[in-house]
């Protein structure tokens, strides 16, 4: 019989580092910069290179860092991202779904939670809520056995003028363009086309036979979308 190895243990602040990592890498497992990853956690690149250096020399090692070629996740970096994110995002459902929490305040709070429950409690949640499938902001939660399904996802600041496409997930880590995003009915699941835009200061939307309306190439940045037929 095979048994799991165990996971060494980690603090909040690398669970931090492997998570950033693993979401700015994408599907292709690209290599972060040390500036990528100082921009998504707010923090200044000196710091980050000291604790890429750290996370590369720690044994069993969570990164692979060359200096002026970024970081990559190693297995077991990945393996633990990859719970950390599935825990971020179960939390997230169970909060907006079950405790009724608006979906800009669950971010914040699955950051505080995400390093703590246990995978008994991360099962019990998951079933509790019949195994989504997605976060309230449309992202993929991860599967218990790691696989993240892919999904080709366009900035919709980037979409075409005249196709038709779907929202499939947001960003949801500025409360106050969610609260936007809400206001104008920009969540996932909703059908538009956009239909004249600058690609540098703002485009012009239609949503079904509502009128359309005029939307800041900035926020539009932070929604994500598929083609109709895949949505």
């Amino acid at each position: 019989m095979t048994t799991k190895h165990a996971m060494p243990a980690t603090t909040e602040a690398v669970d931090d580092y492997l998570k950033a990592i693993l979401e700015l890498s994408g599907p292709e497992d690209q290599r972060v910069t040390s500036n990528a990853l100082a921009g998504h956690l707010e923090i200044r690149a000196a710091s980050v290179t000291g604790m890429l250096q750290k996370l590369a020399g720690h044994t069993p090692s969570f990164v692979r860092y060359e200096k002026h070629h970024g970081v990559h996740l190693t297995a077991l970096g990945k393996r633990r991202a990859v719970e950390i994110l599935r825990h971020h995002r179960l939390l997230e459902r169970f909060l907006h779904d079950v405790l009724d929490y608006s979906w800009d305040e669950v971010h914040e709070e699955a950051e505080r939670l995400e390093h703590y429950i246990s995978e008994r409690l991360e099962d019990r949640i998951a079933a509790k809520l019949g195994d989504p499938a997605v976060d309230p902001h449309g992202h993929i939660i991860p599967e218990k056995d790691g696989a993240i399904p892919a999904r080709d996802e366009v900035a919709l600041s980037k979409w075409p003028c005249g196709v038709t496409a779907v929202i499939s997930s947001v960003s949801d880590r500025d409360p106050a363009a969610l609260r936007e995003m809400k206001r104008l009915g920009l969540v996932p699941g909703t059908i538009l086309t956009v239909e004249t835009g600058t690609r540098t200061a703002s485009l012009r939307i239609r949503m079904g036979s509502e009128a359309s309306l005029r939307l800041s190439c900035e926020l539009a940045a932070e929604i994500l979308v598929v083609p109709e037929s895949a949505g």
